[in-house]
């Protein structure tokens, strides 16, 4: 017997060291929400966050084992552009800018304070 299951979008687990910094980065910088937070009392780290813009949902952790060093994940928008311009004016740099890849896509790459890459992209076409 085959079972029906939907299957929801994977929430990556990025590895961070210092949540105030990381926060700062993807709420201040890329304008991302923060939803949830647990932390340490006394240190502010180790924490745990989840942090979300529309549907992207992305949780950042700086306990020992959580997530892998310098990471990729890639975010699909509806215009790259627009979001590089935004993010831009806020401090973020990106390398590459949005450029035209030959797999049809317009990608833009941003790196976080623990060099995660965040590349966001638009299908072209």
């Amino acid at each position: 017997m085959e079972l029906t299951m939907t299957l929801s979008p994977a929430i990556p687990v990025l590895h961070m060291s210092k949540a105030a910094q990381a926060e700062e980065f993807y709420c201040r910088g890329l304008g991302f929400e923060l939803v949830f937070a647990q932390r340490t009392p006394e240190t502010d780290d180790p924490a745990y966050l989840e942090v979300r813009r529309g549907d992207c949902v992305l949780h950042l952790s700086s306990h020992a084992g959580d997530g892998a060093v310098r990471a990729a994940v890639l975010i699909r928008i509806d215009d790259v552009d627009a979001l590089f311009r935004e993010c831009s004016a806020r401090g973020v740099r990106f390398d590459p800018e949005p450029v035209d890849q030959t797999w049809g896509q317009r990608e833009a790459y941003a790196k976080d304070p623990d060099g995660n890459s965040i590349r966001f992209f638009t299908v072209l076409g």
